[in-house]
């Protein structure tokens, strides 16, 4: 039973060792002078996992009254044996009045229970002087002119000549602008025919040149079909001249009465046999024909109709790649000015600076 006990109690020890939480301080130099440095180093050993939280002290904040923490390093960890680390962080302290100061324990949080470090006194001495021999004293110097240091004008050198560089590529495509003549790309108003109009009178010009044409049936018949598919183009907003006359025809079925595509339908029989089986043809049926055509415009015709017409130019393949051109200089002239006059203001600021 006494051994029990024992084994017991000596596992507890174990485990309250184990478990102790060790805070540490050191400072660097107990004595400094008035203005100078030192450091204090603040270490925790903890199991490793531990929430350790070490004190913050921000720039110039007073650690004790007259002693004040310049800057303080990150916490630096490191492994120790038996599931331990050793968290450390580094605070630099100044003092600017003789004295001797006692420095209280810092707080240290660990899984959120708060432990202490020792104290510690840090001695301010003031700058010995020798006032017996006021002949060592030497007044203060003359303003100096600083050292000329190539490595303080090199970004003002090297962007002035980029400045320069930019300058001469801007007046060579400014000039290469001018030379290139732009391209106008204006948009007439012109007088608008009707579609009707059109081909009534390119009728009646087929009218006046019958003569002419009547040995000839197939350009007579080939003539008036052109002029009708060209109107059927226009008036219903197909691609007739691309179209048989059967395809013309149905197409025309869907849009209108069935005795105005007949005769329509007439004509281009007798014209297909003409033009493809030598069919002769008599001169009244000509005239019929002819006057179908011209009964078949004056019943499908739209009144009202706008006269005059926007006629956008159409521009050839070089002139688009000129219009480009001209475009992506003035873009590019415009780019290379702001770049420019940015790299003239900073090197203007950077010799003002150094001046």
């Amino acid at each position: 039973m006494k051994r029990i006990i024992c084994l017991i109690t000596i596992l507890s020890c174990v485990l309250c060792v184990s478990a102790q939480v060790f805070v540490e301080s050191k400072i660097d130099s107990i004595q400094i002078l008035i203005g100078e440095q030192t450091g204090v180093t603040l270490s925790v050993t903890a199991k490793k996992g531990a929430n350790v939280k070490m004190p913050e002290y921000k720039p110039s904040q007073y650690i004790t009254p007259g002693v004040e923490v310049l800057e303080h390093t990150d916490a630096d960890t490191s492994l120790l044996d038996n599931g331990l680390v050793k968290i450390s962080k580094r605070y630099i302290l100044t003092s600017f009045d003789e004295n001797l100061y006692y420095l209280p324990p810092m707080k240290v949080n660990v899984n959120g229970k708060v432990y202490q470090s020792k104290s510690l006194a840090l001695k301010v001495l003031t700058v010995p002087v020798d006032t017996l021999h006021p002949e060592k004293f030497f007044p203060p110097k003359g303003v100096q002119d600083n050292p000329f240091l190539w490595s303080e004008w090199e970004p003002a050198f090297w962007l002035s000549i980029l400045f320069v560089l930019v300058c001469v590529v801007a007046y060579y495509l400014w000039t290469r602008l001018k030379e290139n003549k732009p391209v106008i790309a204006r948009v007439r108003i012109v007088k608008k025919i009707p579609p009707h109009q059109r081909a009534l009178k390119e009728i009646e010009d087929i009218k006046a040149s019958r003569m002419s044409v009547q040995e000839n049936p197939k350009e007579y018949y080939t003539l008036l079909t052109n002029v009708l598919r060209k109107y059927i183009k226009e008036r219903f907003g197909f691609n007739a001249m691309e179209m048989t006359s059967s395809e013309i025809i149905s197409r025309l079925q869907q849009e209108g009465d069935k005795k105005m595509t007949d005769e329509l339908k007439e004509l281009f029989i007798t014209a297909d046999l003409v033009k493809f089986a030598k069919y002769s043809t008599l001169i009244n049926e000509n005239d019929a024909n002819l006057v179908s055509a011209v009964s078949f415009i004056n019943t499908t015709k739209l009144e009202n109709q706008p006269t005059v017409e926007r006629v956008a130019p159409e521009l050839t393949d070089n002139d688009k790649r000129s219009m480009r051109s001209r475009i992506l200089l003035k873009g590019t002239i415009w780019a290379l000015l702001v770049v420019g006059v940015a790299l003239l203001a900073f090197v203007v600021y950077h010799v003002c600076i150094l001046v």
